[in-house]
């Protein structure tokens, strides 16, 4: 089958449109169909990029038997109902994140998932970055030994989201930084130190800086600005993490990274730094630090490659509905712990 092209559709254009770049670079996809209900935006995407077809209901393409898979990139309050119908029409989902707006909604596709038997994969894209992937390789070689503490954040000095303004509407995006933002380095610390359970958070939310910025403008913003919690995870291991889109931070406009410390060796990923990836390793009781290393094409892959190699291949994604449900229930976890002012069993 490794001639076989996987014909694919994207509902959304806005982060759709980084799953449309990705598929027209993917050998094994074909792109045969977009939707958004923008029709001014769907029309020039058509046009731009030669897509066949173009809907502004994505129960019309849902229709197409010649699609077998579809990423889903619309705001968060969409992601369930989509999803469910597109799992029920027998087409394969790749499906942006946060997986939901909360645990309920998450489990229910998780259930359908396995009722329709179709590969659902959540769009977790930190995990396909190039350091990434090679600093997973070296925690599973052994060489930072047992990570027993992490910090993971994405903090923003001034990065309230706009556009259509439905990132601050907790209706419609189920929180603020935390499910948007934090989100990513969440699950990217728990994958790279081998998805253990988080068992407890400890979690607070604010909103001063939110509230006061967006004061005299006519869009909504009941969310959090800012988030931390400390996550106890079942291997004895703990989490610390932090996450803004307004915040007061000091030496750079924004800041992303994950910290690993383990006995042998800890490491410090900054998405945003000039070198992303530094290590240190413990030599006979000298720490030494590890230069960068030049990476191969083995390292290099979209998420949107992965979503039909796994259809091509009928294998299972890096990053399954199970993935994305455990996450929701940190996410739920941290923001009723914060609203309780109390620690929370997961």
């Amino acid at each position: 089958m490794m001639g076989d092209k996987v014909k694919v559709g994207v509902i959304g254009l806005g982060m759709g449109k980084f799953h449309i770049r990705n598929y027209k670079a993917s050998p094994n996809a074909e792109l045969v169909a977009i939707c958004d209900l923008n029709v001014e935006r769907l029309n020039s995407m058509k046009e731009q990029e030669n897509i066949p077809l173009a809907f502004t209901d994505y129960r019309d393409m849902l229709l197409s038997d010649d699609i077998q898979g579809v990423s889903i990139a619309v705001p968060n309050f969409l992601h369930k109902g989509i999803a469910i119908d597109a799992m029920k029409a027998g087409k394969h989902v790749l499906c942006e994140k946060p997986m939901a707006m909360n645990v309920q909604e998450a489990q229910e596709m998780v259930d359908v998932a396995k009722a329709t038997g179709v590969k659902f994969m959540m769009h977790f894209n930190s995990r396909f970055v190039s350091d990434v992937r090679f600093l997973k390789k070296r925690i599973e070689a052994g060489d930072l030994g047992e990570i027993y503490y992490a910090k993971a954040g994405w903090l923003r000095r001034r990065g309230i989201p706009r556009g259509t303004g439905w990132f601050a509407d907790k209706a419609k995006a189920g929180g603020g930084p935390l499910i948007d933002l934090g989100v990513h380095v969440l699950d990217l610390s728990l994958w790279l130190m081998g998805n253990p359970k988080v068992v407890s958070v400890s979690g607070s939310t604010y909103s001063q800086l939110g509230n006061e910025l967006t004061k005299d403008s006519d869009r909504i913003f009941d969310v959090e600005d800012l988030a931390s919690a400390f996550l106890r995870l079942d291997n004895g291991a703990t989490l610390l993490l932090e996450t803004s889109w307004a915040q007061n931070i000091v030496g750079k406009k924004s800041d992303r990274y994950i910290e690993l410390y383990g006995y042998k060796g800890g490491a410090r990923w900054g998405g945003d730094d000039p070198i992303p990836l530094q290590m240190v390793e413990d030599r006979c009781g000298d720490i030494s630090e590890l230069k960068p290393v030049q990476l191969s094409e083995d390292y290099l892959e979209t998420p949107q490659h992965h979503f039909v190699s796994c259809i091509l291949e009928d294998k299972e994604p890096m990053a399954t509905a199970e993935h994305g449900l455990e996450v929701m229930k940190v996410l739920d976890a941290i923001y009723l712990s914060a609203k309780k002012g109390e620690e929370i069993r997961v």
